[in-house]
């Protein structure tokens, strides 16, 4: 039997119940996947708390690597025995599930699905910023909100490693050495002199604000971005931010934004993933250590994301690792 990991009523980690169940036979254009690896992100906090709405009972996650176990009726281009992992598709929490073959990211030999489970999420929508949003250029300087956060610490050492002198901005003094460890300059959010840093930096402003947190940073991201330079928000951790809209008429600053699966679709385009496995396999993020859980210390992961007191990426197995 499968096991899942389901909520009946919002609230904190205590509602997340490991429960057992039968994915079945996968119906036409879905595949059976065997999960080796969970991947547990922000957005599985805010489900559970519920500040998506999201409909009762719920299988939480979205994403996911293993082995396909069988497949449905018309899939093309997978077979059992083949290893796949996927991004924002909700009810990942789950040792087998039933998904549809065009969700699916064919992994290469040398991508473990632990890593897959990761860096897929993180790692694709940090492509999104720095590929579809904004095609980052050598010498450019960035500045990145959130820069110890999840998505904040890929996007930063890619962005590094693509050439860009990058500021990385966290909430949290204590994350200051992880955030240096990804980024040319390491700034707490509320350093009295944090924009005197980045005028030493960059003299007349970066030339892209990365912005994961939202409304505790808008002002300060606005202030940092050069003239005619670009905000791109692909984060809201603090809430939406209100009060970008002037910036483009004032100062003819460009604000952009979106959501991964409208940059990343693996049913018609392998590009983004391939660039993600490539700069694993060059080692860009080799010091984001995987924290691994698991399946039935669920709980522990939820509590350690939300108190930010993780010590690496966090991951649900079928048995913890050290």
């Amino acid at each position: 039997m499968a096991r899942v990991i389901r909520v009946h009523e919002y609230g904190n980690p205590s509602v997340l119940q490991v429960e057992t169940g039968n994915a079945g036979e996968p119906p036409p254009g879905q595949v059976l996947l065997r999960q080796d690896a969970v991947g547990v992100n922000a957005v599985d906090t805010m489900m559970r708390r519920g500040e998506f709405g999201t409909p009762l009972p719920a299988i939480l996650g979205v994403e996911g690597a293993g082995v396909i176990e069988a497949v449905g009726p018309g899939v093309k281009g997978h077979a059992p025995g083949s290893r796949a992992g996927y991004f924002f598709s909700m009810g990942a929490y789950a040792t087998e599930r039933v998904i549809g073959a065009a969700s699916l990211i064919p992994l290469p030999e040398d991508i473990g699905a632990d890593q897959a489970a990761a860096f897929l999420a993180k790692g694709l929508t940090a492509w999104m910023g720095i590929r579809a949003l904004h095609r980052l250029e050598p010498g450019e300087v960035v500045l990145v909100q959130g820069a110890s956060g999840g998505v904040g610490s890929v996007l930063s050492r890619w962005a590094r490693d693509l050439g860009a002198t990058v500021i990385g901005v966290t909430g949290s003094r204590e994350k200051l050495a992880k955030v240096k460890a990804g980024a040319d300059h390491a700034l707490h959010a509320t350093d009295p002199d944090f924009l005197g840093v980045v005028r030493e930096v960059a003299a007349n402003g970066v030339d892209v604000v990365y912005d994961l947190v939202g409304r505790a940073t808008a002002e300060l991201s606005g202030r940092a971005v050069r003239d005619g330079g670009k905000i791109v928000a692909i984060g809201a951790a603090s809430g939406p931010p209100q009060d970008y809209g002037r910036l483009s008429s004032t100062r003819g600053i460009r604000l952009v934004g979106g959501s991964t699966p409208q940059y990343v679709n693996p049913s018609t385009d392998q590009h983004a993933p391939a660039e993600l496995f490539a700069a694993i396999r060059k080692g860009v993020f080799d010091d984001l250590t995987i924290a691994y859980y698991g399946f039935e210390e669920v709980r522990l992961a939820h509590e350690a994301l939300e108190q930010r007191k993780l010590s690496g990426l966090p991951v649900l197995t079928a048995s913890s690792r050290s």
